[in-house]
């Protein structure tokens, strides 16, 4: 008989635990379903070396933009397009971090780096290592807006790296992948291609080159 009650407790007790447990579910799901969206945000990432990650551009991006938009810079100094050089890109953290934000617009500027003259004599494989990182953020869930950034001019005239290295080794090699890939191409390099002023190491653009960048983007992107 005491079994008999004892039983009869445990399975009230079940039975209790149950009920709560789907009352508990019911409330999550309602939190879920109604929890509010913003199907107006939009995330934009700006991939790129140190003149993105270093200057003000991103975020002067962003007070263009204003509320709907969400910027994130995701920039690595050094970093190239090229895989064979000392820093490529498409091995660094940032980029794994650039896809998992789910960008809906992202923005490369890549191809300072590549100038390098010690990176020069790997140009040959730039197209098919720019494709395979542009791949990349194409398969992302979120099916981003590429956008291919032209960089601005290199005024630092070293032997190391210099405006004519970028201008008639890379820029060509920029557009053949964009136009390859039918994606756009933003010309920063001419937006700024006559404003030494603002880049006072002749590589790093200042806060009123990093505007200028900035405008010449949002142009793009509206």
């Amino acid at each position: 008989m005491e079994e008999n009650i004892i039983s009869r407790k445990r399975i009230g007790l079940l039975i209790i635990i149950l009920l709560a447990s789907s009352i508990l579910f019911v409330i999550f799901l309602e939190n879920r379903l109604y929890e509010p969206k913003n199907f107006d945000q939009y995330r934009v990432a700006c991939v790129g070396d140190s003149i993105t990650q270093i200057t003000n551009y991103p975020n002067e991006l962003q007070n263009l933009l204003g509320p709907n938009y969400t910027v994130e810079k995701f920039g690595v100094s050094g970093s190239t397009v090229l895989t064979e050089s000392f820093r490529p890109y498409i091995d660094q953290e940032a980029f794994q971090k650039a896809k998992i934000f789910q960008p809906n617009i992202a923005i490369i500027m890549l191809g300072t780096n590549d100038a390098n003259t010690i990176n020069l004599p790997f140009t040959d494989n730039f197209v098919e290592d720019y494709t395979e990182l542009i791949k990349q953020i194409q398969e992302i869930e979120t099916k981003p807006q590429i956008f291919i950034v032209k960089p601005p001019p290199i005024y630092y005239q070293g032997s190391d790296i210099n405006n004519t290295n970028l201008l008639n080794q890379i820029m060509p090699l920029i557009e053949q992948t964009a136009n390859h890939l039918e994606l756009p191409i933003i010309d920063v390099y001419e937006a700024l291609s006559n404003h030494r002023q603002y880049f006072p190491d002749g590589v790093h653009p200042n806060n009123e080159g990093g505007k200028a960048i900035a405008q010449k983007i949002y142009q793009s992107i509206k």
